[in-house]
Formats: structure tokens, sequence, C-alpha cells
């Protein structure tokens, strides 16, 4: 039986046995909801989850728990899935949705029944919807991708923003062969990139070069069905920019095909690369770290056969199947995605963002947040491409960060070719998932 005729078929039979954290009443007043969140303990962003949950419980009287864990989520995850002890609340990647769905865990959404549903962007809840066109969730943060740039080394080395692929080149070329940190050794590099397999980084990153250039993954076919299309010259060209850089030009920071995103991201706070593309969560930390007016945030350039575009992912409010308290699940689901809930999840300008971009199309980010910046990752949202509803994106996204990251570490490896096996793999992947 393939994995998603098995997912089906068991799905009802762990949803009935499944059992959520709380206990008590169904009436969701005095009945602790456990929300988990894909954040590092003790974090900023951790605090920021227990601040909205505790807003939560002083509007709703419902009393609750917050769990904040990063590595391994999903693992720990099935490990409460297999103990029949799933959490009440799961805030989560939207690219987590179908995998979700096939193992049972959540369950469908009345979107009409939500209070406040009416005020999303439309754009936000088909990142909550599943293969079936049904939704599994409630949005609640959103976010694109941007270019996080050293003001500071750009000027220095005299170069303008990029707006071409070659003009991304040239700087990258710039901060990696004339000093520009001045500190007279060559030991800096244009990229820093998160290249490694783990969660499917390679992939990731790559995604918003991608579809800056017109390419894709997958492409619908129509009735719910996709055909794998990464062998596509516009997805070949932008894998094969990206090699370039790691093989001809040299500019991407050294170790990147093994990193992920936590040791990138001090990578750049501690200067060994001076352009990131990665989404605005980063953006306070980094003002904080290495100073405000040293680095611009710009929009990732059209590549030369397509675009504009850039990959839009966030995170979604799950209800998870099991919970003896669906009422506070719903009461929660509806206070996060209220205009209070989304303004205490951006928490301004400061560190700890939950709410990358509102999805509530009532709240000004502009009135919430003085930074500037965060209006070149809200304008690169209009041409934004989320992953498609498949069945279950994570095998998709992983095995193209392997192939992808196989062909940055290895420089005699021909992409076109890699693509090609890649695009094979992808189409088993699809029929296995009844979804080609």
């Amino acid at each position: 039986m393939s994995r998603r005729l098995l997912g089906v078929a068991l799905a009802a039979t762990l949803a009935a046995g499944l059992t959520g954290c709380g206990s008590g009443d169904s009436s969701g007043s005095g009945n602790t909801l456990e929300i988990w969140i894909r954040q590092p303990p003790d974090s900023d962003s951790a605090k920021t989850a227990k601040k909205l949950a505790d807003a939560f419980t002083k509007a709703s009287g419902v009393p609750t728990k917050v769990v904040a864990l990063f590595d391994d989520f999903e693992t720990k995850l099935n490990q409460q899935a297999a103990q029949r002890r799933l959490p009440d609340i799961v805030i989560n990647d939207t690219a987590q949705l179908g995998n979700m769905v096939s193992q049972g865990w959540i369950q469908p959404v009345d979107k009409a029944g939500l209070a406040g549903a009416d005020q999303l962007a439309e754009t936000a809840w088909k990142a909550a919807m599943g293969s079936d066109g049904k939704y599994y969730a409630a949005p609640f943060s959103a976010q694109s991708f941007a270019l996080i740039v050293r003001k500071d080394w750009r000027e220095k080395v005299g170069l303008e923003p990029p707006t071409t692929w070659d003009d991304l080149t040239k700087l990258a070329v710039a901060f990696t062969e004339r000093d520009p940190d001045g500190n007279g050794e060559k030991d800096t590099s244009g990229f820093v990139a998160p290249a490694g397999t783990k969660r499917g980084y390679a992939s990731w990153y790559a995604s918003s070069l991608i579809y800056a250039n017109g390419g894709d993954f997958v492409t619908a076919t129509g009735n719910g069905k996709y055909a794998a299309t990464v062998n596509d010259p516009k997805t070949v060209e932008a894998v094969q920019y990206l090699q370039d850089q790691f093989c001809k030009t040299k500019t991407v920071n050294p170790g990147a095909v093994s990193n992920d995103t936590t040791v990138t991201h001090e990578v750049f706070e501690k200067g060994q690369g001076g352009i990131y593309l990665v989404g605005p969560y980063v953006l306070a930390r980094f003002v904080n770290s290495i100073g405000s007016d040293k680095i611009e945030v710009l929009p990732v350039p059209k590549g030369p056969s397509g675009g504009p575009g850039t990959l839009g992912e966030g995170e979604n409010v799950y209800m998870m199947a099991g919970s003896e308290n669906p009422e506070g699940q719903k009461k929660f689901a509806e206070f996060a995605i209220s205009p209070e809930g989304q303004r205490i999840g951006m928490n301004k300008d400061a560190n700890g963002a939950i709410v990358r971009l509102p999805v509530n199309t009532t709240v000004d980010m502009s009135a919430e947040r003085q930074d500037p910046r965060w209006k070149v990752f809200q304008e690169s949202y209009e041409h934004a491409v989320y992953a498609p509803p498949v069945p279950n994106w994570a095998p998709i996204r992983q095995t193209s960060a392997d192939a992808m990251n196989a062909v940055w570490a290895d420089c005699s490896a021909d992409v076109k070719t890699a693509m090609d096996e890649l695009n094979t793999k992808l189409t088993q992947e699809l029929q296995s998932q009844n979804a080609s």
C-alpha cells in the first residue's frame, strides 16, 4: 500500500485514539491548553509566545502552558503521537501541513465558523489548505524573503544595490576579494548560506532564487494533481547560478554545505559574509548584534529568465486531534488571528517576533513597526510563492535539498543531469502520494 493510502487508512484510527494534554471539562474555561511552538527555549521568540498565551488566558479565562522546542521538533511530535499525548495547539511551519494531515494529527477547520477568518489575507489561507481543498489550520504569520546586506561593506567597495543577478555576483565577488571589513586580510565571503541538508535547508535556501527566475519544483496540472518540473531550464539556471557561486567565483562562506540557519545566523553576525538571503525574523536580531546603520534589506533581483518571485511561508495555528478541549482550541486560534493577537506576536521592532508579517489585513504594520526595512519584506510578499498543497511537501523538500547540496559540494557535478535525476525522484514521490 502506498504511503498516502496507508496514511488515509490510519488517520481516523490515530485521531480517535489520540489524547490531548489538557484534562478536565471541555467548556474551554478551566482546561489547560498545552501550546507547542518551534522556537528555541528561553529565546525572545519563546517569550513572545508566552506573552501571547498569557494575553489569551486573561481574555478568555483558559489557562495555558507554552512549550518551546526547536531541535527535532517533528520527531518529538511523533513521539507524543505514539504515546497518544499530542499537545492541544501547535504553531508550526506552513510547509508541515501536508505531513500533519497525512499523520492524522489535525482535522479540518470550519473557516466560516472561525471568528475573524474573513479578516485574513486569502494568500495566507491558501497556506492552510490541504490537497483535498479543505482547511486544516488557522493562518498566523507570513513571510517572504529578501537580501540582508552589509550596507557598510557595499558602500566601501563602491557598488550600488544589485538589481540583476550579475550585479549580485559582482557584489559577492567584491565582498570576497576587496577586504570590505578593512582588517587587511582576505577573510570575508560574499554570500552566507544555510546549504546543508538538515530539514531540507538547501532547497529552502534555493527556493527564492528559483522562484525569482520563474522556476519551480512541481507544477499543478489540474484536479489537485502535480507534475515534477525541477529540471525545467529556469530551475536548472537558478541551481547552476548557486553552483557557480560555490565553485567558480567561490563567494560562499566556507562550510556552508554543512550549515543550517542557526550556524549561518552566527556566521553573518561575525562578519564572515555580507549577503544573506533570509526571512525577516532575524532583522531585529541583526540590528542589535551588528548595528542598524551597517545593514540594509534589498529585494531579491529578478532572474534572467523570469520573476519577480520569492519563497513565501509562515506559521499556522494547528488544532491537534484528540484534544479534550476543542472549544479552547478554537478560542485560542481566534485570539491568535485577531488584531490583538497579531500585534502581540509582531512584538513591534524588538527581537522575538513570532508574527513576521501580519495575516490579519486590518493590522497596519507601519503603525506597529517603525523600521522601514520591514516594508521590503512586505512588498516582496506580493509575489511570494508558497509550497503547493501536495499531501506531503516534506519529502519533496528533503529530496531536493539532498540533490542540490550534492551539486554545490561537488564542483565536478553536472547540474542539468542532477536535476533530471531529481525530477525522476520527485515524480515517484508524487505518485506515491497519489498526487501525480
